[in-house]
């Protein structure tokens, strides 16, 4: 059963000034060989994300203020992983929270993991062990991300889980076929200044079955915090690398989420919800073909009245009717750095935008450029 476990967090976050988020819509180019889904060149792709992690370290402009760095799922290659949290700890600012999703590996070499970053991912262990015990599924593929945070004092915390939802490669009748399927969810809590935030992988947002939908107990537990604590969860991260990012079973999630239909939900009614998706480019993914990728996107309450807009590279809207804002951005490779709304900026006093939209940066022969830098951005 899905299970949410609160992990608490040393990072101050500032109460006088918004966060700020960035999304790495990059693509994935991917091989399936037998049942598991790898990058096609994981150095290569390594190289990439090096370059969006020097860009945040060397933090030129604003982008020193960046608290959240969110790349898609399966976007970093497993044989990487430990270079990446090394290039985190020792070169990010503290107060820092990265998220990016890891290619399939098995789920004997995902306890591994586990079992390296054991302090932090003791109910996630307790749960792949007890699994391990009960059946031959070693070999089976595992879809993971995994959360590194740089606490306010220079400690990095590695927080690790598994997708919960199933894939496209379990429409298979071999067993082995089937994608190991997560059972616990962190929650993340962070203090002195209070901020709930927590991530999912892709369809684990809209994942039911006959006894639980995963959304629904995420608005249950939001709402036990607002009732107990009056806090809420502020932010939902959902990390993607989805050839149909708009399908209905995302947009009536959405709907449920924010409408408020059923029953009052005042943990969640403020939650930013950020999808961080592959771009258009996104090659491998099994009968993907003549689907699309991209379309990341932000989406809070209707309350907080974003103008409707319509560009080049980005446009605002209610998705077709919802009770939502969305800056829905476009499909092609690029970083999208903005700050994020918090609900207790409303003010019926002004007029003011609570979402802005900071910076667009495209890759370029020298490195990643701001597009207003480079008017020939395609």
């Amino acid at each position: 059963m899905f299970e949410i476990v609160e992990k608490q967090l040393n990072v101050n976050l500032p109460l006088d000034h918004h966060l700020h988020c960035m999304v790495c819509q990059i693509p994935n180019f991917l091989n399936s060989t037998d049942s598991f889904c790898q990058l096609a060149n994981p150095w290569a792709k390594w190289e990439q994300i090096r370059s969006i992690f020097e860009l945040i370290a060397n933090g030129a402009g604003n982008l020193k203020k960046c608290h959240f760095l969110l790349l898609p799922e399966a976007a970093m290659p497993a044989e990487h992983v430990t270079e990446a949290l090394e290039f985190i700890e020792q070169h990010f600012l503290p107060n820092t929270i990265t998220m990016f999703g890891v290619d399939h590996i098995p789920l004997a070499k995902y306890r591994e993991f586990l079992e390296r970053y054991a302090d932090d991912n003791a109910e996630v262990l307790d749960s792949v062990i007890k699994d391990l015990d009960s059946g031959d599924i070693t070999e089976i593929p595992t879809n993971w991300g995994v959360t590194a945070v740089k606490e306010a004092d220079g400690r990095l915390r590695v927080f690790i889980q598994a997708k919960s939802h199933p894939f496209v490669g379990e429409e298979h009748l071999d067993s082995q076929h089937d994608l190991y399927r997560g059972k616990v969810f962190p929650l993340f809590r962070c203090q002195p200044n209070c901020f709930n935030f927590m991530p999912l992988i892709c369809l684990d947002y809209i994942y039911r079955d006959l006894y639980q939908s995963n959304i629904n107990i995420i608005i249950e537990k939001s709402n036990q915090l607002f009732f107990h604590s009056r806090q809420r969860l502020d932010l939902l991260l959902v990390l993607e690398c989805n050839p149909k990012p708009e399908h209905p079973a995302f947009r009536d999630v959405i709907n449920g989420f924010y409408g408020e239909y059923l029953a009052y939900t005042p943990g969640v009614k403020d939650t930013i919800t950020v999808f961080c998706n592959t771009s258009e480019e996104t090659s491998g993914v099994p009968k993907s073909e003549t689907l699309s990728f991209g379309h990341s996107a932000v989406i809070i309450h209707k309350s907080h009245k974003i103008t409707m807009t319509d560009g080049e590279e980005y446009q605002t809207d209610n998705f077709d009717g919802l009770p939502v804002c969305r800056l829905r951005f476009g499909s092609k490779t690029r970083l999208y750095y903005f700050n994020l709304p918090m609900f207790h900026e409303l003010d019926p006093r002004t007029t003011r935008a609570p979402l802005k939209l900071h910076a667009i940066f495209k890759a370029g022969n020298s490195g990643w450029q701001r597009i207003e830098e480079d008017k020939s951005a395609d």
